[in-house]
């Protein structure tokens, strides 16, 4: 994947974790990075990374960018042709390795728009594992409790 392919595809995470149902815009990504970070880059300038006009970025513009994105900057560059995304060591944290999985079957599930939000929003958690304990439990409750779980509740927030 290409500089150009991956801040187009954090574009989109982004904008599906915010809970806009669609990728974050240019715009939105230069002015939400002055008050998020604390700097930012121009929107001409991401508009020639993100076309591939420009291959490289400055030590700073990366920095930024990974900060707001909430990714290792090291991320934020193109990668050789001959590299391979998918886990091969077995060396990695579980959490981690979860974490990787999630992202990777979120982007499978980008036609289901609940299942893709409740993905990606489990690989940002630093124990997605906790919440499947939390969902294997609730699997286990009867069906009459499952359906209280999911009535709407009234504006008093007691459930009717």
């Amino acid at each position: 994947m290409n500089l150009a392919e991956k801040l187009r595809h954090l574009r989109g995470l982004e904008g599906e974790l915010r809970g806009y149902g669609r990728p974050l815009t240019k715009t939105e990504v230069v002015r939400s990075m002055r008050g998020e970070v604390g700097g930012g880059i121009s929107h001409a300038y991401l508009c020639q990374l993100e076309s591939g006009a420009r291959e490289h970025m400055s030590p700073r513009t990366r920095t930024l960018l990974a900060n707001f994105f909430k990714v290792h900057p090291g991320y934020l560059v193109g990668d050789p042709s001959e590299y391979y995304t998918g886990i091969v060591s077995e060396v990695i944290a579980p959490a981690d390795n979860l974490r990787a999985w999630l992202v990777a079957h979120a982007e499978e599930m980008r036609d289901d728009p609940l299942v893709y939000h409740v993905l990606l929003r489990l690989a940002r958690e630093p124990e997605p594992r906790r919440y499947f304990v939390l969902l294997s439990r609730m699997l286990d409750l009867p069906p009459e409790a499952a359906d209280r779980l999911l009535a709407p509740s009234d504006a008093s927030g007691t459930e009717g």
